[in-house]
């Protein structure tokens, strides 16, 4: 059976042995860091499937650290750990491409339960057949997170995917907006409202290059994804 490799950075060394102990109890291995420069370099020496994150660490911060995963990779789980309670530092997480963001102290319980839904995500998406969708004069490459229009490549972070994937799964139907929420960020949150708001404008920007497809927005319920047949 596979260990699942998790980045882990805490500089907090109690909160850390406490952390890293439980996971290891959960059958994970666990490389710990006390901060962001061990993590890149760790990152990029190693293949992980889970990225944890202290958002306050020495050098680097979290969010920098973050960043930097997402410009070579759009895939990996990151989950963001913090004692900072602000609704915008939550928001700036999620923007970058967090896949979540616990307020410390945090349930170790639903840590390790975040860990197995991404884990699982990630299986189901690498595993999955790969599929070129056309979405008006626009083909979507799920699996590498890319649109294309008239040969331009137009890349997508792993929940704009997520989302635009859904999209299309259910095209021309009306969305609740609980119903987005918790299909592709697992619970009804208003911080991942506020994010699915940011991502349907992006996508709405990208898709106004073409008339024929249209994110409208039902006020009150929901959203849904209109693609007219070309002629």
């Amino acid at each position: 059976m596979k260990k699942y490799r998790i980045l882990y950075a805490e500089d907090d060394k109690t909160l850390a042995f406490l952390t890293k102990d439980n996971l290891e109890q959960h059958q994970y291995e666990v490389d710990h860091f006390t901060n962001g420069e061990q993590c890149l370099q760790a990152f990029g020496k190693a293949a992980y499937d889970v990225c944890i994150l202290d958002v306050m660490m020495p050098g680097l911060d979290g969010f920098a650290v973050a960043e930097a995963i997402r410009r070579t990779n759009h895939e990996i789980p990151i989950i963001f750990l913090s004692a900072k309670t602000l609704r915008e530092d939550k928001l700036k997480g999620l923007r970058i491409g967090a896949d979540d963001y616990l307020v410390k102290p945090f349930s170790m319980e639903e840590l390790v339960l975040k860990i197995e839904i991404f884990i699982a995500r990630s299986k189901k998406s690498t595993t999955s057949e790969r599929k070129i969708y056309a979405i008006g004069r626009f083909q979507f490459d799920p699996a590498n997170f890319i649109l294309l229009h008239h040969g331009k490549q137009i890349e997508l972070t792993q929940k704009e995917a997520a989302l635009l994937q859904y999209f299309i799964d259910n095209k021309n139907r009306v969305l609740k907006r609980e119903q987005i929420l918790t299909a592709i960020w697992g619970q009804d949150d208003y911080f991942f409202g506020r994010s699915l708001d940011v991502f349907i404008s992006r996508l709405r920007k990208i898709f106004s290059a073409d008339d024929s497809v249209k994110i409208e927005t039902l006020h009150s319920i929901g959203f849904k994804l209109i693609v007219a047949e070309h002629g």
